[in-house]
């Protein structure tokens, strides 16, 4: 029996209203008027399939994303969620704007001929009152459509900085400036590639999207079943099965998914009463769902959405964001794994047989065809393609290998609605996107970023260790009230100069603020993984985020090494200053055995339970090895302080191999 028949109504309910926090309130008409809403999307999914394949120019594919985006949130999200399935007359109006200012852009306000979109540009230093007028409205658009679709915390925030950019000379020094009147900012903001449609909204138009087309096509396909049915069968026997299938269908869903919530609630409706089975508490197991569908954001090829804005903001291929992924993912997962192990260990758990009625061969002769689209991804952009291109081909492999079994197969009416439903998905993040832009644009103009690193350096006096740990805070508490697209956006122009400054590589700065930003989401009160997985596991959801803190925070401790070591950028695979592999290899060794310790001390297990002297030793010994800056001057280098945290693990190790292990414990994990 499936968690799914076990809710009860108001249950299945709470996790849907759970999902919608992160996707957003939908309507669902199912009468002629959702036909005709779920037509518009397919054409908005097949217009950015033709723009992928063909050259659509910047920023006619920008402008027509929004009209595309914007206008949908306001079809698709009601005003009110008491109003869902309930159109307005002021929704379709609000759409009808959209796409009358976006044709307004497109014809340079001529309304007649597209070739004016060029002087349009050219005129925001004297805009007309036309100008200005459309602009005011398409902004305050903008604001309502991020309000429908991610709550009220975006469009406030970014009220709050637009107040910034006018009345900004009022404030003291450093935050000062010298103030901008109503009409610069406004043309700043729409006519420029400044503001809204800036590099955030072009990320969307040209990539994020794509991907979760991408998405909604394998989920349609059945891929999503199959990784998880695979992970369940191939972890088939062993003790700690249930939790190692968790883990391995994370990051085999998480990766073309890029949804946490999604991934958690997917994955945890399948293995929920296969870990309780097998030993796990309601609590225990929540957070473990959790914490590994928070992975979804950090894993290739898709990672999260803000990956493809790092790629943009640095000006690099998105292959090499993803190689810069690969090794902090496999530690993040890494780091999961161990403390499931220790998990199997320190309660016992029991061996679960899943009821598939398949082995591990005959399913992936029957179903491995869903992995092909997974990996071409990712080889068509070591070939040299586009990240745009290699999406595009890799949703046609996708559609054409589904048809190899009739069960997979994406006839019309179930290939309409996944294209339907990549374009429905990406619609948060695109007003998100355009609603970033209202913040950058404000940045960029008052030049609050330099003022912002200059007052975050002076608060740490100068010291590196202080910057980054005060940047990691903000990025926290901003990501506490804003998704993690947001979160990244706004950080990465604000706190990561902070950091560039001090010496720190642009591409470790902006990772660093992308997995802190990620970190946010397993935190309240907007802790949205941890809380569907309690409404799925019927536990406490805050003693649930508790638990997910415990299985992901070792992990999190990885992106110090980014900033701090100054090899620490081996871990992304980059080698600065005659850096080389074998030096990379140090410092992966050393973060993985910080992993290890800081996993033994936060659970208190290893063969037996822990003293309170041995736990302490091994807190000691992982932050030896993730921050060995931190005591490098007092034992002769950060190669003997990583040697002193691997030489206190073993002592621990030992003494624990050397006495006999206690008795498991056979009550539940939490």
């Amino acid at each position: 029996m499936s968690v799914q028949s076990e809710l009860s109504e108001a249950e299945r309910l709470k996790v849907e209203e759970l999902i919608e926090q992160e996707d957003g309130a939908v309507h669902k008409f199912s009468n002629w008027w959702g036909k005709l809403l779920t037509g518009i999307a397919v054409v908005m999914t097949v217009f950015h399939l033709y723009a992928a394949a063909s050259t659509v120019d910047q920023q006619s594919l920008r402008e027509i994303h929004v009209a595309f985006a914007l206008g949908l949130v306001f079809l698709l999200f009601p005003m009110v969620k008491s109003w869902r399935n309930r159109i307005a007359p002021w929704d379709i109006a609000a759409a009808g704007l959209v796409v009358a200012i976006i044709w307004y852009m497109m014809t340079g306000g001529s309304w007649t001929s597209l070739a004016g979109s060029d002087d349009f540009l050219d005129r925001y230093v004297d805009p007309s009152k036309m100008d200005i007028a459309v602009g005011a409205v398409l902004i305050l658009l903008v604001l309502e459509s991020t309000r429908r679709a991610t709550g009220w915390i975006m469009p406030i925030v970014s009220m709050v900085f637009f107040a910034y950019g006018l009345w900004g000379n009022y404030l003291p020094a450093p935050w000062t400036h010298k103030g901008y009147p109503l009409i610069d900012l406004i043309a700043e903001l729409y006519m420029t590639l400044n503001g809204i449609f800036g590099s955030a909204i072009d990320v969307s138009a040209s990539l994020i999207v794509l991907f979760t087309i991408f998405g909604a096509i394998l989920q349609a396909s059945g891929a999503g079943r199959f990784f998880i049915d695979f992970s369940l069968r191939a972890m088939k026997g062993q003790p700690n099965a249930a939790g190692r299938a968790v883990v391995l269908s994370s990051f085999l869903l998480g990766g073309p998914s890029g949804s946490g919530v999604a991934t958690t609630v997917t994955i945890g409706t399948v293995a929920w009463p296969i870990m309780r089975e097998a030993g796990y508490g309601k609590s225990a197991a929540g957070g473990l769902l959790a914490a590994g569908g928070l992975g979804a954001i950090l894993s290739p090829p898709v990672l999260g959405a803000a990956a493809f804005l790092i790629a943009e903001y640095l000006k690099m291929s998105y292959l090499d964001i993803v190689r810069m992924a690969i090794i902090p993912t496999c530690l993040y997962y890494f780091g999961l794994l161990v403390m499931t192990e220790i998990d199997a260990r320190k309660y016992g758990l029991r061996s679960v047989d899943p009821a598939i009625d398949m082995t591990l061969g005959q399913l992936v002769l029957r179903y491995g065809f869903h992995f092909t689209s997974l990996i071409s991804v990712v080889v068509l952009m070591i070939w040299g393609y586009s990240a745009t291109y290699a999406v595009f081909w890799s949703i046609l492999l996708a559609i054409l290998v589904s048809y190899l079994r009739a069960d997979t197969a994406l006839w019309p009416g179930k290939l309409l609605r996944a294209l339907a439903d990549g374009s429905i998905q990406a619609l948060g993040v695109a007003a998100t996107c355009a609603c970033a832009g209202i913040i950058v644009g404000i940045i960029t103009k008052t030049g609050l970023a330099l003022k912002f690193s200059s007052i975050v350096i002076d608060l740490a006096g100068g010291s590196l260790f202080w910057t980054a740990i005060y940047t990691s805070l903000i990025v926290w508490v901003v990501g506490l009230a804003v998704p993690v697209t947001a979160s990244y956006i706004m950080c990465a122009v604000i706190a990561a100069p902070a950091l560039i400054k001090l010496g720190v590589p642009d591409y470790a700065a902006h990772m660093f603020i992308f997995y802190y930003a990620v970190l946010s989401e397993v935190s309240p009160p907007t802790a949205l993984s941890p809380f569907a997985a309690a409404t799925l596991t019927r536990a406490d959801p805050y003693i649930t985020t508790l638990q997910s803190w415990k299985y992901a925070l070792p992990a999190f401790l990885v992106p110090f090494i980014f900033v701090l070591d100054p090899i620490g950028s081996g871990l992304l695979l980059e080698f600065p200053k005659g850096l080389f592999w074998g030096w990379a290899i140090w410092v992966t060794i050393g973060a993985a055995v910080g992993i290890v310790a800081l996993a033994f001390a936060t659970q208190g297990h290893m063969r037996r339970p822990l003293s309170i002297a041995e736990r302490v030793v091994c807190f000691v010994a992982g932050i030896a090895c993730t921050f060995p800056d931190l005591i490098d001057d007092y034992v002769g280098g950060m190669v003997a302080a990583r040697l002193i945290g691997m030489a206190l693990l073993g002592l621990v190790v030992a003494w624990q191999f050397w006495r006999p292990p206690a008795p498991a414990s056979t009550g539940d994990a939490g």
